[in-house]
């Protein structure tokens, strides 16, 4: 048989996130990010949840292909725009719209010959410093697209850098609208947690990370809190157990030491698979829905859970990693993450190759 661990891909789960995702802006259009693969969870698996978005949002044109062979005929933007000239062909061939955010990208355009006209998303900087045309820079990159052939509606995007935190939105937004004042177009600012905390709308938001089941303020929020479902389930199984006397030691480098009599299981999820070596003794998992703690180190391929008050648990009993569990018990991966000094997105996009992932219509 194969190695008992492998990802479940909620499908369900993701139609209901973006349906809260348009509950919070009823009146804007909603995209749903799709980059980095779905944010780990596979394209391919999260179309069904998510084609009831207006448009889909990401980076990789190979993905933006994956999309239209899919069927989606509505919109699909290229967060960072194109990367070299001739990918402004492919953007013309499958309609898809994309930021501009360098003279470089506007001087591109210029030279590129087309039929159609294309939608762009001409991007500010308002503080993040990453991509972006300064405020002072704004208004001479718009009148630069404004005035070329092959370039059809304008719109206005920004990002933002703290709105999942203390510092919070108010000086990236009075940056972005002194700028962008009587400048015509739509407007996207909203990412996910603009939109959860800080209830901005605008004309599109972009639901990233709150579609796959992840709260961006945690822990100040969980996913509870805003009423999210997880959309991903990593899950294996106990493939041995060991009884240790006060004094053993469990794993690589002997990190844990029992300070008792203890039952020990030993589950098939190591860093190999994506489970982060990182999350130390104490992380917490399900095993047969209830709750436990990892203990010892993580290996390649083996981790070790504490069964010492779970006496019913035993070889294939089932180990949630993080995710949806027996009996409608849950584990969010954001507190995975936690324990792993990172955020629940790093987790996802991790997932190795080897562990076979599925979607799932529970």
């Amino acid at each position: 048989m194969p190695r008992p661990i492998e990802a479940l891909v909620h499908v369900p789960a993701l139609a209901h996130n973006l349906q809260r995702a348009r509950a919070l802006a009823p009146d804007a259009r909603v995209w749903a990010v799709v980059k980095a693969n779905a944010y780990g969870h596979g394209i391919e698996r999260a179309y069904d949840g998510l084609r009831g978005a207006d448009g889909f949002a990401l980076l990789d044109l190979a993905e933006a292909e994956r999309l239209r062979t899919l069927g989606w005929r509505g919109p699909i933007l290229l967060l960072e725009g194109v990367f070299e000239p001739r990918d402004l062909e492919l953007c013309s061939r499958l309609d898809l719209w994309h930021a501009v955010h360098c003279n470089e990208q506007i001087d591109w355009l210029a030279a590129h010959k087309t039929q159609r006209p294309h939608r762009v998303f001409l991007k500010m900087n308002s503080g993040m410093n990453r991509l972006g045309f300064t405020p002072t820079a704004l208004r001479g990159a718009w009148a630069r697209l404004d005035a070329l052939p092959q370039v059809d509606e304008i719109s206005l995007i920004t990002h933002f850098s703290d709105a999942d935190g203390p510092r919070g939105i108010a000086h990236q937004i009075a940056a972005f609208e002194t700028a962008t004042q009587d400048l015509p177009g739509e407007r996207c600012l909203s990412n996910s947690a603009a939109l959860l905390r800080h209830g901005v709308k605008n004309d599109w938001v972009r639901a990233g990370i709150l579609l796959y089941g992840s709260a961006p303020d945690f822990p100040e929020h969980g996913i509870e809190h805003w009423e999210l479902r997880p959309t991903m389930t990593l899950r294996s199984r106990i493939i041995a157990t060991q009884t240790l006397a006060a004094g053993d030691t469990v794993g690589y480098g002997s990190s844990f030491t029992a300070p008792g009599p203890m039952r020990v299981g030993i589950v098939a999820c190591g860093y190999a698979d994506g489970y982060p070596r990182l999350c130390p003794t104490g992380t917490p998992a399900l095993v047969d829905g209830r709750r436990t703690r990892t203990i010892g180190r993580v290996s390649m391929d083996m981790l070790e859970v504490d069964l010492t008050e779970l006496p019913d648990a035993g070889i294939g009993s089932e180990v949630t990693l993080w995710g949806r569990g027996p009996g409608g018990s849950v584990l969010p991966i954001d507190e995975v993450a936690r324990a792993a000094g990172t955020i629940g997105y790093e987790l996802m996009c991790a997932v190795a190759p080897r562990v076979t992932m599925r979607g799932a219509e529970d």
